[in-house]
């Protein structure tokens, strides 16, 4: 590929961009969903979908809905209006995910014309016989800036093998139900989710990069509390691409890259005679990324995203305003130590590589499950590339979906990102409405049941049908869960806190500890004060005895003695 071609075709910065290192190939991985077919019975089973890379994928749920497949306007390339057409589902019905064919239009397109129509998710049939491919946003068109910042419902393209099975099925008159799944989209294996971004400062390359500063200032303080709560690591991410030897000293490459043409990056205004240069980006990056290591040396990663948008908001190109001594005065106003960010940067006129630069190239291949990255901007999430929407509530789910069940933060239970399963029924798991106390723990994913550790106290049990206190302490919770009464005064518990469990009447009572512990009435039953000389009166959960005349009840003996034997037994 020639320079020229190689530099216009990175200088789309959004589609897709090349990652020229070394002589290896790009391996892409197509982040995929479940699909599973519920009905009919023929063709029951599990297939393989690619996430669009536009709407909201529900990571970490999933879908159920019926698929139409329209007659007419098969390709949802104009609006379904023209043709009296509407998925909106019914009351009571499943909902409606539309089955459309690859052609003649943007993906994009398709998706937001079946979307207006009223559908929940869109199946787009591939046309030809091939490994499943990421459906992507349209390039550079204005038309399409709009409608793509609006797009919600998901969507998949399947194989075309499996459409012709779907189409056959519509034709013999079966109802097609389906199960779109998310849930294990992202890996989830503990209580800490890795992600980084594949970013870039360059303001001036059009929607993408827009969608994409809108997104870093929308999603500032989501990231700052994960990060300051110790839930997550984030790393931000810069593609640079490399001039080939031959061109280094041509004006393509000295305008657009650093080091000798060993890190590159496309003329913002595509315009090599005017405005600022490829190597002003590339510059740009490499100081946010310093920015990022020495704000992460002094243990305050977070200032990264402080910098990014006030430099945004400070600097932008369109005022030139996107400069060192534009940038100088944001790192200052963070506190942040400016000389130390110089060391990191190093010296973009010296034949030599970069480190912090060639570590990002490096780091622009493919390791494991997750691909190269080659679509601008890219957030990785547990080593798995998202697609969807790049906004706020859409990556949140994403990050969220990555935690371990039941150990994901609070903003991750929130309820505009998740429904709380815990609120309806009590989640059909075990709970004490006296004591206010439940088994139910909400998770991103749904519920668990999960007796509860209370001040200490772990309650055990299958947590769906019975927790009880166990252990150490348990009777401080809810007198765990034994018998307990008071009167005048006194207080009574059947709970023994010897760490067996279990409930047993006090001494002058009778029961099962649980429900119910009797007053014994020692004197009837002659348990105790039955001497000659007592008198016995009876009291809740004891007795009282006294001797006639001058004698004294020893309740030790249960006897009666004198006043001179109490001074003989006391000596």
């Amino acid at each position: 590929m020639e320079l020229r071609r190689l530099h216009y075709f990175l200088g789309l910065q959004g589609l897709v961009l090349l990652s020229v290192i070394g002589n290896c190939y790009a391996r892409f991985v197509v982040e995929k969903n479940s699909l599973r077919v519920t009905s009919p019975e023929k063709i029951k089973g599990t297939y393989d979908s690619a996430i669009g890379n536009f709407g909201i994928p529900q990571y970490g749920g999933s879908m159920a809905g019926a698929v139409v497949y329209p007659k007419e306007n098969q390709k949802a390339c104009k609006s379904f209006n023209d043709f009296g057409i509407s998925f909106k589902s019914k009351p009571g019905a499943l909902p409606i995910f539309v089955l459309v064919d690859r052609g003649d239009c943007f993906f994009a397109s398709k998706v937001w014309n079946v979307q207006k129509a009223g559908a929940s998710a869109v199946l787009v049939a591939d046309d030809i016989e091939e490994p499943l491919i990421t459906m992507d946003t349209p390039q550079e068109d204005i038309s399409s800036a709009k409608y793509i910042e609006n797009i919600t419902i998901p969507s998949a393209l399947i194989e075309k093998t499996f459409a012709d099975t779907l189409k056959k099925a519509f034709s013999g008159g079966e109802m097609v139900n389906v199960n779109l799944d998310w849930r294990e989209a992202v890996p989830h294996p503990d209580d800490r989710v890795e992600y980084e971004l594949w970013t870039n400062s360059n303001d001036e390359c059009g929607i993408k990069c827009d969608m994409l500063m809108e997104f870093v200032k929308d999603f500032k303080g989501a990231a700052q509390i994960l990060k300051k709560g110790g839930y997550t690591q984030f790393t931000p991410h810069y593609i640079t691409w490399y001039c080939p030897k031959a061109f280094t000293l041509s004006r393509q490459c000295k305008s657009q890259c650093i080091n000798h043409g060993r890190y590159c990056a496309p003329d913002p205004e595509q315009d090599f005679s005017s405005g600022y240069d490829g190597k002003d980006v590339v510059i740009e990056n490499l100081r946010q990324l310093c920015v990022f290591r020495v704000a992460n040396e002094t243990s305050k990663p977070w200032l990264w995203w402080d910098y990014v948008t006030d430099f945004q908001i400070r600097c932008p190109m369109k005022e030139k305003k996107y400069n060192k001594e534009c940038a100088d005065g944001v790192i200052k106003s963070l506190g942040l130590d400016g000389k130390k960010i110089e060391k990191c940067m190093g010296d973009p006129n010296a034949d030599a590589d970069n480190p912090v630069l060639k570590e990002e190239q490096d780091a622009q291949v493919g390791k494991g499950s997750r691909g190269d990255v080659t679509i601008l901007p890219t957030l990785v999430v547990n080593n798995r590339q998202y697609r969807g929407k790049l906004a706020k509530g859409a990556v949140l789910k994403a990050i969220c979906s990555g935690f371990e069940e039941t150990t994901e933060p609070a903003v991750c239970l929130n309820g505009d990102v998740e429904t709380n399963e815990c609120l309806d029924n009590n989640g059909g798991c075990w709970q004490d409405k006296v004591a206010n106390l439940t088994a139910c723990k909400d998770t991103f994913r749904g519920r668990v049941c999960e007796c509860p550790l209370v001040d200490g106290v772990q309650f055990k049990g299958d947590g769906y049908s019975h927790c009880e206190a166990s252990g150490p302490g348990r009777c401080k919770v809810n007198n765990g869960g034994c018998w307990h009464d008071s009167r005048d005064g006194h207080a009574y518990s059947a709970c023994l806190d010897n760490g067996d469990g279990k409930c047993q009447c006090p001494s002058g009572f009778k029961g099962d500890g649980v429900k119910s512990c009797e007053d014994i009435d020692e004197c009837k039953e002659k348990k105790a004060c039955h001497c000659p000389e007592c008198n016995c009166k009876n009291t809740w959960g004891s007795y009282e005895c006294t001797c006639s005349g001058d004698l004294l009840y020893i309740r030790d003996h249960d006897a009666c003695i004198s006043e001179l034997a109490d001074l003989l037994f006391a000596t």
